[in-house]
């Protein structure tokens, strides 16, 4: 046998947490009377409040969320830099029974992400999509990290997950009998970015 090693480089972070609590009756009675406040996506419902988590009933939500997008920018960017994340436009999508939600990236934003208020382990999950031109296309034996052109990921009820925002994704046709009600949103920084003397400042 031949020793070899493969080493992965420039991986694509998926960030996953988990809120670490059940929502209150005040966040889930929002939650459902948003519902009647939608407007038809591309295969689902999304609210037409697209700033859902500056409402009153999700404060204590959104300083979750914000601690996670905290986290997700130690951890990932790591800069030295005088940033702040911050979280930008947010809204609810409502996902029923034969319903998706298409394949799409998330434009003008750094970092995106999907809080999932109801979700079944079983029958929801994420997708995402390595897109770009490909030189050749063989016929593939065994899928793995390298060679795989999309890659999923099952959720359930409070899981987190925090990805680049040009990163392909999309829900495939819903299964199951629950409704699946996800918070999704962006995310972009504010403060001063690169260096004066190097000519690479950027003051946001």
């Amino acid at each position: 046998m031949i020793e070899s090693t493969i080493n992965g480089i420039f991986p694509t972070p998926v960030y996953m947490s988990k809120l670490g609590r059940e929502l209150t009756k005040k966040e889930l009675s929002f939650v459902d009377k948003s519902k009647l406040d939608t407007y038809s996506n591309e295969g689902n419902k999304t609210s037409n409040d697209n700033y859902i988590i500056n409402n009153k009933p999700l404060n204590s939500l959104k300083e979750e969320l914000d601690v996670r997008v905290k986290d997700y920018c130690n951890k990932v960017l790591s800069t030295t830099d005088a940033v702040t994340p911050y979280i930008t436009q947010s809204w609810l999508n409502y996902t029923e029974t034969n319903q998706y939600h298409h394949k799409h990236t998330h434009p003008n934003s750094l970092v995106s992400g999907v809080f999932y208020i109801n979700c079944h382990k079983e029958f929801d999950k994420i997708k995402f999509f390595k897109d770009g031109y490909q030189t050749i296309k063989p016929e593939v034996k065994d899928w793995n990290l390298y060679n795989s052109e999309t890659w999923w990921f099952p959720v359930k009820t409070g899981d987190i997950i925090l990805f680049p925002s040009s990163l392909t994704h999309m829900v495939e046709t819903k299964q199951g009998t629950n409704t699946r009600i996800s918070l999704a949103f962006n995310v972009f920084i504010k403060g001063n970015i690169g260096n004066n003397k190097n000519l690479t400042e950027l003051i946001l």
